[in-house]
């Protein structure tokens, strides 16, 4: 049986970086989606804006492929997504899945959205500017990320049964690739690179489940991988957990390793990273909370990572950065209050309100060239509990610190002191 294939030239595609392609890259998607057939995309750089893929259907970058962002805001689509744990009208990504079934992005073309533009809005080009200097001096660091509208190189929404294999992932405006209330996701050989901007992530996986990523390699600004459950009052009130998710045999370069939270509200269970290699990462497994996001995380097995040059190998923090974690307006304030704010502001009930983190298995650890071993900050109120550390082996210019944890068995931890150790030199922003 042979796969129908349309092309963007078939609808008048220029190709040449220069013109916006939208509506013809849009036209040969439609035409796959109405025959079950692929969407092919060969060699050109083509400029485009949101694109939206639909069930059934197969998008193929081939080698030479570019699909590259517009820089013009008015040429993304705006949607009704979850943008770091709230749900709120922003930009759509260049390509999207919103409720579709049966969905592949495949080839070894490229999608960047043209992310240098979109950062300089952000901080500014000298990294000390842009709206985020401008809402810290107002007390607004909280609500900046949610107010600088950037896009993501591709979201992938209420969905069920995607796959993403082999394409490149660069320059994201945002997030590089969002799996958002989804299920059997399959994520496959991915490059994501170019992405030293502000919030890169490399995959976020959000309140999804039975969701694979292996053999992919990512060097990000932010969370190589991060796993995500919702955030404060809008986290608890979809409430949807992130559970059955596998990492396995990647490779992370700078950014911040693996990070579980820090939307935990909706509660991360049932994770298995294992046979990743780290590589002058900021941390290397990371969980991330506060005194507002509630959920529990438990569950969580890491065994088989191997680190070098990592400034710290376990970091995980329950009481996590404040100025960013806890939303609140200055009480000066008396300019107008977007919706957004609103729901970002909206009180957490007290009895919902501490995350909860346990069961936590660890072994078959290498770490080498490391800065500090540990640092591990639970709550009183909330200790981390059931940790389980078996046959670790660090060698860091300091051990760090662990504080807040209940039931701590610890067998074959080997740690090594070693003042000249750390060596990295770029770490996440």
């Amino acid at each position: 049986m042979t796969t129908l294939a349309y092309t963007p030239q078939q609808f008048g595609a220029a190709a040449d970086g220069r013109t916006l392609d939208t509506a013809a890259l849009q036209a040969a998607i439609d035409a796959a989606a109405d025959a079950g057939g692929t969407a092919l995309v060969p060699p050109g750089t083509y400029l485009t804006g949101s694109l939206f893929l639909g069930s059934d259907m197969e998008l193929h970058l081939e080698e030479g492929a570019v699909l590259l962002g517009s820089t013009r805001r008015e040429d993304y689509a705006t949607r009704r997504s979850r943008v770091a744990g709230v749900e709120m009208d922003w930009p759509a990504g260049v390509i999207n899945a919103f409720g579709q079934r049966n969905v592949r992005i495949t080839g070894d073309g490229a999608i960047d959205s043209n992310g240098p533009v979109w950062w300089d809005r952000y901080w500014g080009p000298d990294r000390k500017g842009g709206m985020r200097a401008d809402y810290e001096r107002r007390g607004l660091r909280w609500a900046v990320d949610y107010d600088c509208e950037r896009p993501r190189n591709v979201i992938v929404h209420e969905c069920e049964n995607v796959e993403l294999t082999g394409f490149i992932s660069r320059r994201s405006g945002f997030w590089n690739v969002h799996i958002c209330y989804s299920s059997d996701v399959h994520v496959d050989g991915l490059t994501i690179t170019d992405g030293q901007g502000p919030s890169t992530d490399g995959i976020d996986i959000d309140s999804s489940r039975n969701v694979v990523v292996e053999r992919c390699v990512v060097d990000c600004n932010d969370d190589s991988i991060c796993l995500k459950a919702g955030r404060d009052a809008d986290g608890l009130r979809v409430n949807r957990p992130c559970e059955h998710v596998e990492v396995r045999d990647c490779r992370f370069l700078r950014g911040a390793g693996v990070t579980l939270g820090s939307e935990t509200s909706g509660g991360i269970r049932d994770v298995f990273l294992h046979d990743i290699t780290f590589s002058g990462t900021a941390c290397g497994f990371r969980i991330k909370s506060f005194t507002t996001r509630g959920g529990t995380l438990e569950g969580i097995s890491a065994s088989g990572l191997y680190m070098d040059g990592v400034r710290t190998p376990f970091e995980w923090d329950l009481a996590w950065h404040p100025a960013y974690s806890a939303c609140t307006l200055p009480e000066s304030w008396d300019g107008p209050i977007p919706e957004r704010w609103k729901v970002l502001t909206a009180p957490v009930p007290a009895d919902l309100a501490l995350p909860s983190v346990r069961d936590i298995s660890v072994s078959g650890i290498q770490a080498t060239g490391c800065g500090q071993a540990f640092m591990i900050r639970g709550l009183k109120e909330s200790p981390i509990s059931d940790v389980r550390f078996d046959n670790v082996r660090v060698e860091a210019g300091a051990f760090g610190s662990i504080d807040g944890i209940d039931r701590f068995d610890v067998t074959n931890l080997n740690f090594t002191l070693n003042h000249d150790a750390f060596s990295a030199k770029e770490h996440v922003a």
